[in-house]
């Protein structure tokens, strides 16, 4: 099976100003699908419009973070912000259905500011899954897949709650619904675990989703750095993965000098990199 890969719009073509441009430069770099974080201040109608002229499927989109200012990425396990995690969530599922997106990436959040981890570990654990459960109901009734990340808090975010697969996978066990599933980003599993080729085959069953990035630099996958990606894609083909792969990671440069990696993917298979049917297929 020939792996899907998906332009993540917060981080690629970032000399385009709007998500539509960079939704139209993705397809005409080759992408059949893209993903974005919360799009803010771009009108779901817009977004849509674009997605169907270029031929391309939005796949994933975050509910909204919280408020920045006060240091918030995500609400979902952040004891005291209920209400504002399930309006954002309503808020979220209405702009997904608005552009066809299928997956709700559902952001836990960090610890509080002065918190002591372990002293809040617990009910922050309640309040996820209770939220969890929640949304996971939501999420049935547009027929949409919930999505948990672990992030790892070495390097990238140090507050953040959900670290690890192996805590995510607990919390889906508890929380008991099959629409929630496992968002890898194999760039925060290999900072916090690496083991990356267990770790796949351990949780294949719970994965939904998979983001790429090379580590520690988080650019191109062919850019220096710790990980094979030609090995983790075959690793992923014989698995049987049939979901997307995010590109979430910066580009060194350009976005589309920067892709050569994809194409090099494309040609190995016998596809084609310049529509994106053969892209999608």
């Amino acid at each position: 099976m020939t792996l899907r890969f998906a332009a993540n719009l917060s981080w690629l073509f970032p000399e385009l100003p709007a998500l539509p441009a960079r939704l139209e430069a993705a397809a005409a770099a080759g992408f059949g699908a893209v993903e974005a974080a919360w799009p803010a201040g771009c009108p779901a109608q817009a977004l849509r419009t674009a997605a169907e002229r270029a031929g391309v499927r939005i796949v994933l989109l975050n509910t909204p973070p919280g408020d920045p200012e006060k240091g918030e990425m995500g609400l979902a396990a952040v004891p005291g912000r209920q209400d504002a995690f399930r309006q954002g969530l309503a808020a979220a599922v209405q702009y997904a259905r608005a552009v066809g997106c299928p997956r709700m990436h559902l952001i836990a959040g960090r610890v509080p500011l002065g918190a002591d981890r372990a002293a809040v570990a617990g009910e922050m654990e309640t309040t996820f899954t209770e939220n969890l459960r929640y949304a996971a109901d939501l999420l049935a009734q547009e027929d949409m897949i919930g999505l948990v990340e672990p992030i790892n808090n070495r390097i990238t975010d140090p507050r953040y709650f959900l670290n690890t697969p192996h805590q995510a996978a607990a919390i889906l066990e508890k929380v008991g619904r099959p629409n929630l599933k496992l968002q890898l980003d194999l760039f925060h599993c290999q900072i916090m675990d690496g083991n990356l080729s267990r770790n796949l085959e351990t949780y294949f069953p719970l994965i939904g989703h998979i983001q790429i990035a090379q580590v520690p630099g988080r650019h191109e996958p062919n850019s220096p750095g710790e990980l094979n990606f030609p090995y983790l894609f075959e690793l992923l083909e014989s698995l049987g993965y049939t979901g997307y792969v995010g590109c979430e990671y910066a580009p060194k440069g350009d976005t589309l000098e920067g892709l050569g990696w994809l194409r090099s993917y494309w040609e190995s298979r016998g596809l084609q990199h310049s529509g994106t049917s053969k892209a999608a297929e």
